[in-house]
């Protein structure tokens, strides 16, 4: 407890009995708002007793000896205790008083039925401006070394409780006692499904996350990391995880990246305010976002200053030939290879078309591969990124391949914005977790990172042929739309039914979410469909997920 928790708190004291075989004195005390409890050994006088707390007023008992008064602990925190102390308390000073214990030589349970006046409880109390004794009549008082006074006299002068003017003495110094903040109430928590079943989309099945093999890669990292490593470090990340990003990202991704145009963030959500500062910093006040997608990323943008423009989507991608007609916009956020939520890669004569725009005006586009690796029917298509290196920033995270808990994101940069977007992330965080990254780029050196993506891509396609024909045989009105890839999957509803399935689900405790929570506000409305996160569940849990949704479907 600290000292300004103390003094506030109302104390009052209990007594217990002397250990007569080791002359010590066990002590206890307890706040009327909240107890606060300790034992301690100190001998009979009090003198060089100990207490576990910073400030208590209490009372005890020793051979022959009944003493009362505050225990107080030094600001130094060095385990240095003071008895005999005075203590501000509530804008008052208490102190030990020492006095005979009415009987000498009784046994321990007559001390504990008779616990001294007042039925066990003292207490002296002096108002701002009191004077207090003088350091030589308070050692007598005590029985203690007239240095023990004093020292004690002389920090509370020093933290601020009493003041010493020479001719004066020693007074309570004058300080105003601090209101208590009026209670916060406490938030209201949503309710939690009853079954537990959750197919809302953005969540991998962190029940597969690779723990073995992480921790191996974990160890062996840690026994080959530098020194400087654990220290303060480079804002871009550490260079083993961008060297290793830089030869994975080429390979997998067809991404042109240089180890020093990549820069670590935690997560897809941190690096777009990153870039969303840099933007506004180079005086662009407008970004384009798809018609549909996250409402939090179209929020983070908004935060940074930057005002989000409606591009349309349809089943060939987002429409990137409008960007020419949107004259304020000086950038794009897309999502190429799986669009968000409604599953279709953008067509090649669009790409194109983003990145001839980009070229024409100067502008950006910032690329979300958000599940790049997990396509089913064949090879995924490369980042857009490879087109223009200099005109697209590629943006990628572990949280859908491996688990969102880490924290871990990428960006492959243009050259001329590097240097801008690592004074904003230094200004911001400075540098992501050493551990996480130097665990990381172990578990791609090793391979560890392609056998996991291998495996999740085999049980995330079968999930996926499971969710297609359950459909087929229990839903038959409904169709599932989107290529076969990523972790979700648009199916589509009869018209008119997408409120009442939401509202069937909740019944049953299944957490679903309808495409039309994704609309941008100034988008037409999405026909009826849901966005089905079949990636979430865990192995144990799908089953029963499939079979509480087909139940609900019309």
């Amino acid at each position: 407890m600290s000292r300004q928790s103390a003094h506030r708190l109302s104390w009052e004291a209990r007594t217990f009995t002397s250990s007569r075989s080791s002359g010590s004195s066990p002590f206890r005390a307890a706040a009327s708002s909240r107890t606060i409890a300790w034992k301690t050994s100190g001998t009979s006088s009090a003198q060089g007793s100990r207490a576990g707390c910073s400030g208590a007023y209490g009372e005890g008992v020793g051979p022959g000896v009944w003493w009362t008064g505050f225990v107080v602990m030094t600001s130094t925190l060095r385990a240095r205790w003071r008895t005999g102390m005075v203590h501000l308390h509530d804008g008052f000073v208490g102190h030990f008083r020492r006095r005979p214990a009415s009987g000498t030589g009784r046994s321990g349970a007559a001390q504990r039925a008779d616990p001294g006046p007042a039925g066990g409880r003292a207490r002296r109390a002096a108002g701002p401006g009191t004077r207090l004794p003088s350091s030589r009549a308070l050692a007598a008082d005590l029985g203690i070394a007239r240095n023990t006074v004093a020292d004690a006299y002389a920090e509370l002068v020093a933290e601020g409780w009493l003041t010493a003017r020479q001719g004066s003495g020693t007074r309570v110094a004058q300080r105003a006692v601090p209101r208590r903040a009026a209670p916060v109430a406490a938030p209201v928590r949503p309710a939690r499904p009853r079954t537990g079943h959750h197919l809302k989309p953005g969540s991998p099945d962190v029940s597969a996350f690779p723990r073995t093999a992480w921790l191996r890669a974990a160890r062996k990292a840690l026994t080959a990391a530098p020194d400087e490593a654990f220290d303060y470090g480079d804002p871009r990340g550490r260079p083993e995880l961008r060297t290793v990003l830089a030869e994975y990202l080429a390979r997998a991704r067809g991404v042109h990246a240089d180890p020093d145009a990549v820069v670590i963030c935690s997560g897809f959500s941190h690096g777009l305010r990153l870039l969303g500062t840099v933007l506004r910093r180079r005086r662009v006040r407008e970004i384009a976002v798809e018609s549909h997608g996250l409402g939090h990323h179209r929020a983070l943008l908004t935060g940074t200053g930057l005002a989000t423009s409606c591009l349309e989507v349809d089943h060939l991608g987002a429409r990137t030939g409008e960007l020419a007609a949107m004259r304020g916009a000086g950038a794009v956020l897309l999502t190429p290879a799986h669009q968000f939520p409604f599953g279709v890669p953008l067509h090649p004569d669009r790409r194109a078309a983003a990145v001839d725009w980009a070229r024409a005006t100067g502008g950006l586009i910032l690329e979300d591969d958000y599940d790049g690796e997990f396509r089913y029917d064949r090879q995924p298509v490369g980042a857009l990124q490879g087109l223009d290196p200099e005109r697209v920033v590629y943006l990628g995270t572990a949280s859908k391949s491996l688990a969102p808990g880490l924290r871990l994101g990428w960006m492959v940069l243009p050259g001329d914005l590097v240097e801008e977007t690592v004074a904003a992330k230094s200004a911001a965080d400075r540098t992501s977790g050493a551990v996480e990254q130097l665990t990381l780029a172990e578990f791609i050196a090793s391979g560890a990172y392609d056998r996991h993506v291998r495996s999740m891509r085999a049980r995330y396609r079968r999930r996926r042929d499971q969710l297609v024909a359950a459909l087929a045989e229990r839903a038959p009105g409904t169709e599932v739309s989107g290529i076969a890839a990523g972790l979700h999957a648009v199916v589509e509803l009869p018209a008119g039914t997408e409120r009442s399935v939401i509202g069937a689900a909740a019944a049953r405790g299944l957490a679903l979410e309808s495409l039309a929570e994704y609309r941008h506000p100034d988008a037409p409305a999405a026909r009826d469909a849901l966005v089905i996160g079949y990636g979430a569940p865990s192995e144990s849990a799908w089953a029963g997920a499939l079979d509480a949704l087909c139940r609900v479907l019309p």
